[in-house]
C-alpha cells in the first residue's frame, strides 16, 4: 500500500451551502521548510532524489506535504502491524511503527514476495525467501521528513526522542541547488527530564525542552575515507542504538538522500553514578557523509558546537586545509587519526612535517591514534576524553541560539514570518504572566473565578430543591442575582481579545501556528518556574559562551519559510476562505441588518433557555431538545457573509475583535480596571512584536539566572499528585472563550457579533484536533448553552445522514497520563495535566473512514478525556470529592465505551480512586445501561491488580440489565460483554529518564486498540448510535441528574462502593463454584452420551437421551442458583449499605442472567457433545467405508502397475480417487433431516428477486409456491399484452405466439432439469445460491426472447420453477441436513484423503517395486543358480555312466574314428582333418543333447532343488522378520541380513552388490515389504514349477547351466592338444607333462593340403628325396608321407616316429581305406592332383580298416 493515503477529511462532509467553502483552485499547500513555493507538477531536479522518492511512493508529497492528518489512515485506524511487502510500503510502516514507538521503526526490510515473475538472477542473488532491503534506512527517514510539514515534523521528533533515535537537525534540500533546512520547530516542545550529578542534588529531577535548554553540543564529522563506522563508535559512547550505521539492516545500501544530513541525539543522565556515562546532559550531532563535500554544514557545526570530533582518514590537500580551518573556527577540537600507515604521503601525522597537535596548537591528548585500536577501544578512549571535558570545560549551546548562526551560514531555518508573527501574538496574550499565574488568571481570565463556581453551586441547590419540590431559598436567589449582576458587567480582557482575534483570522496557518506556539510557550514558562533558580552548570559557561549566546541569543529567525496549514487530525488542514478579496480585519466589522436581527434572536433563544432552567426537572429534558433545535436552526444564519454581500446596512458594534496585526492603542492604558475592557472608539496600528525581542528578553532572563553556584539546590520537582493550582494551559483560554459566550444568556446586550461567532470558531478547532471542554472540573459545571451552540454548528456543517456518534471515554485518575494514552492510541492532543491543575472533561472528534462506518454503524467517534480526577487540591477535601464524583458520573453516563485507565498509585490513594469510579458506575446503572468497560493497566503491581480485578467484576456485574430495563428495551438481544484487560507498560512514566521503551509496548497498544474497536462494534448490538441532538440531550439529562443528586448513592459516599465491590468479589467466587459443579455434572453427562456408542445413529434414542439430559441440566443449574440466592440474601442482610432497593434488583437480575446463561450454555454443550458424538461415529463409519473402497482400488492399481510396469501420473490417481470418493459418497448412509422445509427460504429469495426487479405487484402469486407443483407449465393469454394479442388476434386466436412462448418455457424448464441434476451430483447440501443462480438463468434467457410478453409470464414461470426446486432440492437437503457439518468436514478434508490415497499408492507401489527389484536382482538369480549350478555336473556323470567312450581320450578318439568310418561321410572326414577340436566339441554336444532329450530325471531333480531353495529363502526372511516391524528408514540392513542367512546355509551363493545402491535405502513398511516379497517368491516358485513341468528344450536348458556339460566332457577327453606338424595327426600320449609327442595314426600325403613353400609334412629335404629315388614310381608319392613321418624326429626332435608297423613305410589300413574311398574328393577340395595309390589300397574293406583301428589303439594301450 502506497503512502498516498485517503487522509480522511471532515471537509468532505461540510456540504452545507451556508458555509463558505474554499474552491479547489484557491487551496494553498504550504511546505513547512520550503522558502520557494513549488508549483504542482514540477519534477524533481535530481535524478537520484527522484528515484528514491518514486521508489518509496512519495512523489505526490513533493508539492503537498504530509501533515498530522495523514496519521489517521496510517496509524489511527490501523489495527495491525503488517510487514511492508514493497518499498512503497516503507514510509507507512516507518510512521506507523514510530507512532507505536517500535524499536524497529527505521527498518527498511520488506517481506520477501515469492512471485512467479522473479528473475533467475534475483533468486540466485538470494532475494527469494529472505527479507529484502532496497533503500538505506537513513534515506527512508530523510525522505519521510522531506515529504512532511513542520507540524508532522514535530510529532515525529517527539516520538523519535522517546525511541532514543537520532533526530534530523540539518536536512538536505530536495533540490540540491537550494540550501539545506535547519529544523528548529520540530524540537520545540520535545520535553525530557534528567538528573545531573551534583553532590547535594542527586535525585532532583530537572526538566526542559531540548531546543532551549543549554547543553554541551559535541559534533562528529568525518574527513577522508575511514574504515571505522563513526555512528557505531558514537552509539557505543552514549550506550544505545541512536544513530543508524552500516551494521544495521540496509546500512550497507548506498545513501542517495541523506549525505549532508546532520542528526542529533541526546544523552540524559539518570542520577545513577554507577550507570551514567556522562554527569550532565549532552547533545551529540552527527554529520553524514564526507565533511569535505559539505563545507557549509562543517563550518556551521564548528562554530555552533561546544566541541568537534573529527574522524580523519587519508587526507588530501583539500581536506588538510579544511582541517586547519576547523581548528580556527571550533571551540574545542578532538582528532581521531584513522589514516593508513603505509601511505605516509597522505598521513595526518605527516601534515606540514610537524606533529599534528603542535601544528594545530591542540592541547595534549586532543589526538587519538586509532590505527591499532579496535572499535570498542576507540569508543572507550573518546568517552574518557569527553568525560574529562564535562561538566565545566565546554561551552553550553542551545539549538535556538544556533539557528541564527545557521541562517548566517546559508542554511534555511524553518521558523519564518508566520511563526514570528504567531510568537509575537503569544507574547501579547501572555503579557503579565511572568508576574504570577494567579494574578494573570484573576485579571485576564476572570470568568473562571469564584463567581462561576458559586453560580454552579447555587444552580445545583436549585436542582435539588426542584427534585424535592421545595421552594428555593430566598438567600440563594439573592446570591444568584448578585452573581449574575456582577457577571453582566464583564468586558473582554486584553488577553482574551488578542486571543480571539487570532482565532478569527482568515489565515488558518497562522492560527494553527499560534495555538501550537502558545502551548509551547506556556509549557516552557511552567518549566522555567519549576527549575528556577538554575544551577551553576549554566552559570559556569556564561563567559565561555558569550561569543555564541551573546550574539545569537534569539529564537531561530530563519528565512521567510511558510509553516504548513495546521496540525489537523480530522481534515486536510485547509480552512474555509472567501473567493473575493479579504477585507482588512483592522477596520470596524460591518454586518447587515439581517445579521443584527439574527444576533438578537439568538440572544433571545438563550434567554428563554435560561428561564427554562428554573422550571421543574420533569420539563427540563423536553425543553433541552427543543432549545437545541431552535439554536440549530438559527445558528447557520449567523456566519459571516462574503465580502461582496457587505454592502448597504452596516452597524458598528460597541466591542470589536481587532486584527491580529494590530490592537487598540488604549487597550493597556491605566484606565483599565481589573480586566474590564473599556472601549475607545477607533483602533490604531501598533508595531508588531518581533520574535527577536521576545527571545532576547527570555535569553537575558536566562543569563541572569545562570549566576548561581554550581552546587546550588535545584528547585525540587513536585510530585505528580501535587498539582500547581494556578498554572495555565491553552485549555484555560478556550474555557474562558466558552464562558464568554455562556454569559450572553445573562445579558442579551453584552454579546457582540464576534462573540456570537465563537461557536463557529470552536467548531473549527474541534474539527482540526483541538478538544472541546465538556465540563469545567474546577468549578464542576457544564456550559450547556455553549455546548449546545457548538454541537448545533457541528451538525449544521455535516450532512444530515452522517451525524451518528459514539463516545469513547478514557477515565483515569490525575496521574494516569490519560491525555498521553489517547494521544498514543489515536494521535489526538488533549490537555496534559502534568504539574498544573487541569481538571475537566475534554472531547475530541474523529471522523471514521467509510469501512469503519459500516462496521461500527456510526460516523463520528468522540473521544473524551478526564483530566485531574482525584487530584489533591488545596481547597476543601469534601468539595473536591464531590467534584470528582460529579465528573466521573458525567463521563460514565456520557460514554458508549469506558476505558478505565489504571496506573500505579499508593495504597492511601487506592480507596478514594476506586470508590469514585465504582460509584459512577452504580449511579449510571440506576438510570440507564452502563457503557461497555475496557481496562488498561499500566503496572502489574499489587494495588493495580486488585483494582483491576475488582473493577472487572463490578463492571461485568452491572452489565446485566434489570427486569425493568429489559422490559423497556425491546431490542435487548445482545450478550453481556466481558471487560477486556490489556497490560501496557507505556513510556509515559519514564518520561523523566533515558530509559528505552518497553519492547512489548507496540503489540500491547495494538491489542488495546483492537479491544476498543471491538467494544465500539459491539455497541451497535446494544443500542443505536445517537445523533448529535440526541447526544446533547443525553448529556443534559445526565448533568441534570448529577446536579440534582437524583441518584440513591450520594456524592460523598465511599462505603457503598467498597461494600458492593466486595460482594461482587464474593459473588464471583460463588459463581466459579457453580460453574465448577456444573463442569463435574457435564463430565458425567458426557459419559452417558459416549456410552450409547452402538446407538449413536439412532435418532430417537439420541433425542430422548438429549432431552433428558437437558431437563436434568436445567434442574441442576436452578438448584445451584437457589443456593447462590440464599448466600446473596444473607450477605445483604449483614451489610446495612446494601439494604437499599438499588442493589437487590441488580444482583437478582445478575443471578437470573447467570441461571439463564449457564442453563443455555449447558444445553448447547450437551447438543454439541451429542452432535459431535454422532458426527464422530458417522465420520468413523465413513472413513471405514472409504478405507475399504480405497483398499480395493489400491490393490487393483498395484496389480495393474506390476503387470504393466507403467508409472501412474498424479492426475490419473486423482481420477481414480474421484471414482472411489463418488462411490463412497453415494453409498454412504447420511442421517436424514427432520422437518427442515426449504420452501420458506426459496420463497424469500424469489420475493427479494421480484422486489429488486420492480415486480412487487405479483407478490401474491408467491403464496402458491409449494413442494407439489403442477405437472406442466401452461401459457395463457394473460401472459401477453393487449396490443400483442390484438396484433395476433387473426392468427388462429394467438395460437402461434402461445406456441412460441410455450417452447421458450419448455426450454427453460429443460435447462432447469439439467441444472438440478448437476447440483444433485455434487456432494454438498442445498444452498440459497442455487435458487439465485436459477433465477438469473431465467432472466438471461427471457432477455433474449424475440416476442412481446408481459411480466406475469416471468413471474409465473419463476414461481413454477421455484415450486419444482422446493421438491427437487428438498430431497438433496434431506440427505445432508443433519450431517451438514460432517459433509463440510469431509469436503474440507477431501484433499487430505486424496493425499493419503496417493501416498499409500506411491508407497505401496514403491514397496512393491523394491520387492520386485530385490526379487529380480537377488532372489531369482539365487534360485536359478541354486538349481542349475550342480545340474551340469550331474548331466556329465550320467553321460559318462552311460557312454564308455568318455572314460579316456583314446576311447573317445577311437569311437570318433569308428563313427566317421561308419558314417562314410566325406564332409565329416574333411571337418575332422581340418578342425579336429571343433569336430570333437560338436560330437560331444550332440551326445549331450541326445542324453538330455532322453533323460527323465531332470525335471524331477529341478523341482526338488526349487523346493529346497524357496524354503531356505522363506526361512531366512522369517528369521530376519523376528523383532522387526513398523516403518524403517532403510531396508538395506534387513535385506543384507536375509542374504547372510542364506549364505550361512553353505550351499547358496547370493549376489549382494546390488544392495549398495539408493534403491534399497528408501523408507518403507517392513511388514508390507515382506508380504510383497513372499508373494513374489511364491510367484517365482509357481512359474518355475510350471516351467519345469513342461517339455525341456535342450538348447535352452544348456544356456541356463552355469557349468556346461559338453565343456566338462571335452576337457576330460581332449588329451594332448599337439598335432603332427607334417600330417596333423593328434598326439595320442595321455601322460601328463610328456615332452615328446607321438601320433598313432599318421595320414597319407593326399589327405592333407599340399603347399611346396611350406615346411609342413609336404615339404621334404633333398636328401630324403634322393634316398627314395630308387623306389617304384607308383608308390613313391603315397609313401612320401610315411617316409616323412619316419624322418620326423630328425626334423622335429619333440616328435617321435611311431607307426602301426615300423618296418612298413605305408600308412595304416584305416587311412589308406579312407584315401582310396575319397581320393577324388580330397583332390577337388584341395585343388590339386588326385593322389596316385595302388590298387591294393582300393581293396581294403571297411571291416579291415576298423580292425586295424582297433588293433592300433589296442597296441597303444
Amino acid at each position: 500500500m502506497c503512502l498516498i493515503s485517503k487522509q480522511t477529511s471532515i471537509r468532505a462532509l461540510l456540504t452545507d451551502t451556508h458555509s463558505p467553502v474554499v474552491p479547489s483552485n484557491v487551496r494553498i499547500s504550504v511546505a513547512s521548510y520550503q522558502e520557494i513555493q513549488w508549483e504542482e507538477g514540477v519534477p524533481l531536479k535530481d535524478n537520484a532524489h527522484a528515484e528514491v522518492f518514486n521508489k518509496l511512493g512519495l512523489e505526490a508529497f513533493w508539492t503537498k506535504p504530509l501533515d498530522p492528518a495523514s496519521m489517521l489512515d496510517i496509524s489511527t485506524w490501523n489495527l495491525e502491524n503488517q510487514a511492508p511487502l514493497d518499498p512503497k510500503d516503507l514510509p507507512n510502516a516507518f510512521l506507523q511503527r514510530l507512532w507505536l514507538l517500535s524499536p524497529d521503526a527505521r527498518s527498511p526490510l520488506c517481506k520477501a514476495q515469492h512471485d512467479a515473475d522473479k528473475s533467475s538472477e534475483e533468486m540466485i542473488n538470494g532475494f527469494e525467501g529472505e527479507n529484502q532491503c532496497e533503500v538505506n534506512p537513513l534515506d527512508l527517514v530523510s525522505a519521510v521528513f522531506m515529504s512532511a510539514n513542520s507540524f508532522l515534523h514535530h510529532e515525529m521528533a517527539v516520538r523519535m526522542v522517546q525511541c532514543q533515535f537520532a533526530v534530523p537537525l540539518v536536512l538536505p534540500n530536495i533540490d540540491p541547488e537550494e540550501p539545506s533546512h535547519y529544523l528548529l520547530w520540530p524540537l520545540r516542545g520535545v520535553l525530557s527530564q534528567w538528573r545531573s550529578h551534583f553532590p547535594d542534588r542527586n535525585g532532583k529531577v530537572q526538566e526542559g525542552d531540548l531546543a532551549s535548554t543549554p547543553m554541551p553540543v559535541i559534533s562528529c564529522v568525518k574527513l577522508g575515507h575511514c574504515g571505522v563506522s563513526k555512528s557505531q563508535v558514537l552509539n557505543t559512547v552514549i550506550g544505545g542504538e541512536t544513530f543508524l550505521h552500516r551494521g544495521m539492516d540496509g546500512g550497507q545500501m548506498p545513501r542517495r538522500l541523506s549525505n549532508g544530513l546532520v542528526e542529533i541525539g541526546w544523552y540524559l543522565p539518570t542520577g545513577d553514578l554507577a550507570r551514567d556515562i556522562f554527569p550532565v546532559p549532552v547533545v551529540i550531532s552527527n554529520l553524514r557523509g564526507d565533511a569535505s563535500t559539505h563545507e557549509k554544514h562543517l563550518s556551521f557545526l564548528c562554530q555552533a558546537s561546544s566541541a568537534v570530533v573529527i574522524f580523519c582518514g587519508d587526507l588530501k590537500e583539500k581536506e588538510k586545509q579544511l582541517l586547519a580551518s576547523c581548528n580556527h573556527m571550533a571551540n574545542k577540537l578532538i582528532l581521531i587519526d584513522l589514516s593508513d600507515k603505509e601511505t605516509n604521503d597522505n598521513r595526518v601525522i605527516g601534515f606540514a612535517d610537524q606533529n599534528l597537535s603542535e601544528y594545530l596548537g591542540l592541547p595534549e591528548g586532543s589526538v587519538i591514534q586509532a590505527n591499532a585500536l579496535t572499535q570498542e577501544e576507540l569508543s572507550s578512549r573518546l568517552s574518557e576524553i569527553l568525560k574529562d571535558l564535562l561538566p565545566d570545560k565546554l561551552k553550553l549551546v542551545t539549538l535556538e541560539t544556533a539557528a541564527k548562526l545557521a541562517e548566517e551560514q546559508g542554511l534555511s531555518v524553518d521558523e519564518g514570518a508566520v511563526c514570528k508573527k504567531a510568537m509575537a501574538k503569544v507574547e501579547e496574550v501572555l503579557k503579565g504572566l511572568d508576574e504570577g499565574s494567579a494574578k494573570f488568571r484573576d485579571e485576564q481570565l476572570p470568568l473562571q473565578g469564584s463567581l462561576w463556581s458559586k453560580l454552579a453551586k447555587i444552580e445545583k441547590e436549585e436542582k435539588k430543591h426542584q427534585k424535592e419540590s421545595k421552594d428555593i431559598n430566598s438567600q440563594l436567589q439573592q446570591e444568584k442575582k448578585d452573581i449574575l449582576v456582577a457577571l453582566s458587567c464583564y468586558k473582554m480582557t486584553p488577553a482574551m481579545k488578542v486571543f480571539t482575534d487570532v482565532l478569527f483570522t482568515a489565515d488558518k496557518v497562522e492560527r494553527s501556528c499560534f495555538l501550537t506556539c502558545m502551548k509551547l510557550k506556556l509549557t516552557q514558562m511552567q518549566i522555567e518556574k519549576q527549575n528556577s533558580p538554575q544551577d551553576l552548570f549554566t552559570k559556569l559557561q556564561t563567559e565561555k559562551s558569550d561569543d555564541l549566546t551573546g550574539n545569537y541569543n534569539v529564537l531561530g529567525n530563519g528565512a521567510n519559510d511558510m509553516i504548513d496549514e495546521s496540525d489537523s487530525f480530522c481534515t486536510d488542514s485547509t480552512f474555509e476562505e472567501d473567493d473575493s478579496e479579504e477585507q482588512p480585519v483592522n477596520t470596524e466589522l460591518q454586518v447587515s441588518g439581517q445579521e443584527m436581527e439574527l444576533t438578537q434572536e439568538l440572544q433571545h433563544i438563550l434567554l428563554k433557555y435560561t428561564e427554562r432552567t428554573t422550571e421543574p426537572q420533569s420539563q427540563t429534558k423536553d425543553n433541552i431538545e427543543s432549545t437545541y433545535a431552535v439554536i440549530e436552526q438559527q445558528l447557520p444564519m449567523m456566519s459571516i457573509e462574503k465580502s461582496e454581500k457587505k454592502t448597504k446596512h452596516k452597524v458598528h458594534f460597541e466591542e470589536e475583535i481587532s486584527d491580529p496585526d494590530s490592537k487598540d492603542q488604549n487597550s493597556h492604558s491605566p484606565s483599565q480596571e481589573n480586566g474590564i475592557l473599556i472601549c475607545q472608539g477607533k483602533q490604531t496600528d501598533e508595531s508588531e512584536f518581533t520574535l527577536a525581542e521576545s527571545s532576547t528578553k527570555n535569553s537575558a532572563k536566562q543569563q541572569m539566572c545562570q549566576d548561581v553556584s554550581f552546587d546550588h539546590q535545584v528547585a525540587k520537582c513536585s510530585h505528580p499528585s501535587e498539582l500547581e493550582p494556578s498554572w495555565l494551559g491553552l485549555e484555560h483560554f478556550l474555557r474562558e472563550m466558552g464562558l464568554i459566550f455562556e454569559l450572553t444568556h445573562i445579558s442579551p446586550g453584552s454579546g457582540s457579533h464576534n462573540v456570537l461567532r465563537l461557536p463557529s470558531i470552536a467548531t473549527d478547532l474541534l474539527l482540526h484536533g483541538i478538544p472541546l471542554e465538556l465540563m469545567d472540573g474546577d468549578a464542576s459545571n457544564i456550559p450547556i448553552r455553549w455546548l449546545a451552540c457548538v454541537l448545533a454548528e457541528l451538525k449544521r456543517r455535516l450532512p444530515q445522514d452522517q451525524c451518528r456518534t459514539r463516545v469513547l471515554t478514557n477515565l483515569g485518575v490525575h496521574h494516569a497520563q490519560n491525555a498521553e494514552v489517547l494521544s498514543a492510541l489515536f494521535g489526538v492532543k488533549f490537555p496534559e495535566g502534568r504539574k498544573r491543575s487541569t481538571r475537566g472533561l475534554y472531547m475530541a472528534a474523529l471522523c471514521l473512514p467509510d469501512y469503519l462506518r459500516e462496521d461500527m454503524e456510526c460516523d463520528f467517534l468522540f473521544l473524551v478525556d478526564a483530566e485531574g480526577l482525584c487530584s489533591k487540591s488545596l481547597g476543601n477535601k469534601g468539595s473536591t470529592l464531590i467534584h470528582d464524583n460529579e465528573m466521573a458520573t458525567v463521563a460514565t453516563g456520557f460514554s458508549d465505551v469506558l476505558m478505565h485507565n489504571i496506573s500505579s498509585h499508593s495504597s492511601a490513594e487506592f480507596e478514594t480512586n476506586f470508590t469514585v469510579i465504582v460509584n459512577a458506575l452504580l449511579r449510571i446503572k440506576e438510570s440507564a445501561s452502563i457503557p461497555i468497560c475496557q481496562l488498561l493497566v499500566q503496572d502489574e503491581g499489587i494495588n493495580n491488580t486488585l483494582q483491576t480485578s475488582q473493577l472487572r467484576r463490578v463492571s461485568e456485574m452491572l452489565q446485566t440489565e434489570t427486569r425493568d430495563q429489559v422490559t423497556n428495551n425491546i431490542d435487548h438481544h445482545y450478550a453481556k460483554t466481558s471487560s477486556s484487560i490489556t497490560y501496557v507498560k507505556g513510556p509515559w512514566q519514564n518520561r523523566a529518564l533515558s530509559q528505552p521503551v518497553d519492547t512489548n509496548y507496540s503489540n500491547a497498544m495494538l491489542k488495546l486498540k483492537q479491544n476498543l474497536f471491538g467494544a465500539l462494534k459491539k455497541c451497535s448490538e446494544k443500542s443505536k448510535a445517537k445523533e448529535l441532538p440526541e447526544l446533547f440531550s443525553h448529556l443534559c439529562a445526565v448533568w441534570d441528574a448529577v446536579r440534582a443528586e437524583s441518584y440513591s448513592i450520594g456524592l460523598q459516599n465511599t462505603d457503598i462502593a467498597l461494600v458492593f465491590s466486595l460482594l461482587c468479589t464474593e459473588l464471583s467466587q460463588w459463581e466459579d463454584r457453580v460453574l465448577e459443579n456444573m463442569e463435574n455434572w457435564l463430565k458425567e453427562a458426557k459419559n452417558k452420551i459416549f456410552a450409547s456408542k452402538t446407538k449413536a445413529l439412532d435418532a430417537k434414542i439420541q433425542n430422548d437421551l438429549l432431552n433428558e439430559l437437558k431437563n436434568e441440566a436445567g434442574e441442576e443449574v436452578k438448584a445451584e442458583v437457589v443456593k447462590l440466592r440464599s448466600k446473596v440474601d444473607a450477605y445483604m442482610m449483614k451489610e446495612d449499605h446494601l439494604k437499599m432497593n438499588t442493589f437487590k434488583p441488580i444482583l437478582m437480575s445478575n443471578l437470573d442472567e447467570l441461571q439463564e446463561r449457564v442453563t443455555e450454555e449447558m444445553k448447547q454443550r450437551l447438543e454439541t457433545v451429542t452432535e459431535s458424538h454422532c458426527s464422530s461415529t458417522q465420520l468413523q463409519k465413513f472413513e471405514t467405508l472409504l478405507e475399504s473402497e480405497q483398499h480395493s482400488k489400491l490393490h487393483a492399481l498395484l496389480e495393474n502397475s506390476r503387470s504393466t510396469n507403467v508409472l501412474l501420473k498424479d492426475t490419473e490417481l486423482e481420477e481414480e480417487f474421484e471414482s472411489v470418493w463418488d462411490k463412497t459418497m453415494s453409498s454412504f448412509d447420511f442421517r436424514p433431516s427432520g422437518t427442515d422445509d426449504i420452501t420458506a427460504r426459496v420463497t424469500d429469495i424469489l420475493k427479494g428477486n421480484l422486489i429488486s426487479r420492480g415486480l412487487q405487484k405479483h407478490i401474491k402469486k408467491l403464496e402458491d409456491i409449494s413442494p407439489n407443483p403442477t405437472p406442466t407449465f401452461q401459457v395463457y393469454d394473460e401472459h401477453f399484452g393487449y396490443r400483442s394479442r390484438l396484433k395476433h388476434m387473426f392468427e388462429d386466436n394467438n395460437r402461434l405466439q402461445r406456441l412460441e412462448a410455450q417452447k421458450v418455457a419448455s426450454d427453460i424448464i429443460e435447462e432447469y432439469s439439467q441444472f438440478v441434476a448437476a447440483k444433485s451430483r455434487l456432494t454438498a447440501d442445498f444452498s440459497d445460491s442455487y435458487i439465485t443462480e436459477m433465477l438469473e438463468n431465467v432472466e438471461k434467457t427471457l432477455k433474449d426472447k424475440s416476442f412481446e410478453i408481459r411480466s406475469a409470464f416471468e413471474v409465473d414461470l419463476k414461481a413454477y420453477l421455484c415450486s419444482s426446486a422446493c421438491r427437487d432440492f428438498q430431497i438433496l437437503h434431506d440427505r445432508y441436513a443433519k450431517d451438514t457439518e460432517l459433509l463440510m468436514c469431509l469436503t474440507a478434508n477431501k484433499s487430505r484423503y486424496l493425499a493419503q490415497f496417493m501416498y499409500q499408492f506411491r508407497k505401496r507401489d514403491q514397496c512393491q517395486k523394491m520387492a520386485q527389484a530385490f526379487t529380480s536382482m537377488v532372489i531369482k538369480p539365487t534360485v536359478l543358480d541354486y538349481i542349475y549350478r550342480p545340474l551340469g555336473k550331474r548331466i556329465v556323470e550320467e553321460i559318462r555312466d552311460n557312454a564308455q567312450q568318455y572314460h579316456s581320450s583314446h576311447d573317445f578318439h577311437q569311437s570318433l574314428l569308428e563313427e566317421l568310418l561308419k558314417e562314410d561321410c566325406f564332409e565329416n572326414f574333411l571337418e575332422y582333418l581340418l578342425s579336429f577340436d571343433n569336430f570333437r566339441q560338436k560330437r560331444i554336444q550332440k551326445s549331450v543333447l541326445a542324453h538330455l532329450s532322453e533323460s527323465t530325471n531332470l525335471n524331477k531333480w529341478r523341482q526338488q532343488r526349487l523346493g529346497e531353495i524357496v524354503g531356505k529363502i522363506a526361512a531366512a526372511v522369517s528369521q530376519t522378520l523376528e523383532g522387526t516391524s513398523g516403518v524403517l528408514s532403510g531396508t538395506k540392513i534387513l535385506l543384507e541380513s536375509v542374504c547372510l542367512t542364506l549364505e550361512e546355509d553353505g550351499d547358496v551363493e547370493v549376489t549382494r552388490a546390488v544392495l549398495d545402491g539408493p534403491l534399497f535405502s528408501i523408507t518403507t513398511e517392513w511388514d508390507r515389504f515382506v508380504t510383497c516379497l513372499m508373494e513374489l517368491l511364491a510367484e517365482i516358485r509357481l512359474d518355475l514349477a510350471q516351467e519345469f513341468s513342461q517339455n525341456v528344450d535342450s538348447n535352452q536348458l544348456l544356456q541356463c547351466l552355469p557349468v556346461q556339460p559338453q565343456d566338462s566332457l571335452f576337457n576330460s577327453v581332449r588329451g594332448c592338444e599337439q598335432q603332427c606338424p607334417l600330417c596333423r595327426a593328434p598326439c595320442e600320449l595321455t601322460e601328463m607333462g610328456h615332452e615328446v609327442h607321438m601320433a598313432l595314426l599318421h595320414r597319407p600325403r593326399g589327405m592333407v593340403p599340399y603347399n611346396s613353400s611350406s615346411l609342413s609334412c609336404i615339404t621334404f629335404p633333398g636328401s630324403m628325396t634322393e634316398e627314395n629315388a630308387g623306389q617304384k614310381k607308383d608308390t613313391h608319392n603315397m609313401s612320401m608321407a610315411g617316409d616323412s613321418c619316419r624322418s620326423l624326429h630328425s626334423l622335429y626332435p619333440e616328435w617321435s616316429t611311431s607307426t602301426e608297423n615300423p618296418n612298413d613305410q605305408m600308412p595304416g589300413p584305416y587311412w589308406r581305406y579312407v584315401l582310396a574311398r575319397f581320393n577324388e574328393r580330397f583332390a577337388q577340395e584341395y585343388e590339386q592332383e588326385p593322389a596316385k595309390i595302388s590298387d591294393d589300397w582300393k581293396k581294403i574293406t571297411e571291416e579291415e580298416a576298423l580292425n586295424s583301428l582297433s588293433m592300433g589303439f589296442l597296441t597303444q594301450q
